[in-house]
């Protein structure tokens, strides 16, 4: 699996895979104004994980300053055929080694409070529940976890 910044053609097979009522119910709706932040975000950057060259999975990121503001995942999708197969995972533990990213000491991730499938999901990859944190789910990853980086 490779990870690259999101382009503008990928919007076509984003619209598609939102046309999935679970993804959509959770991290919908996209719009073009969504589309056009991303593609123009300094502060973080939203991700293509693709495998054999087909897209199967969007990471949102958003970067702290190295010291003691955290990195965030701000969402994650896994291509809807694909939910449920340890893909996820996978995207969040390519992100957190890609070298694209300044250096970081920790790690967060923000999770709306009605997605319940992705508190599951933080909680079952190991992220400590740290609570509420304007007014979304606040999940920690364990520093030990950190992959080294030089």
């Amino acid at each position: 699996m490779q990870l690259r910044k999101l382009r503008r053609e990928d919007w076509q097979w984003i619209q598609q895979w939102f046309q999935d009522d679970v993804l959509n119910d959770e991290l919908g709706p996209l719009d073009e104004e969504w589309l056009d932040h991303v593609l123009n975000e300094v502060e973080g950057v939203q991700l293509v994980a693709e495998s054999r060259g087909r897209p199967v999975g969007l990471i949102g990121c958003i970067w702290g300053n190295g010291k003691d503001l955290p990195h965030a995942i701000t969402d994650i999708a896994v291509a809807p055929d694909l939910r449920g197969t340890g893909l996820g995972q996978r995207i969040v533990a390519g992100v957190l080694n890609w070298e694209g990213h300044p250096s970081a000491r920790s790690w967060v991730a923000y999770v709306m409070p009605d997605n319940d499938r992705a508190c599951r999901f933080f909680t079952h990859i190991g992220w400590q529940y740290c609570g509420i944190e304007d007014e979304m789910h606040c999940y920690q990853l364990a520093i030990s976890s950190l992959p080294v980086r030089s």
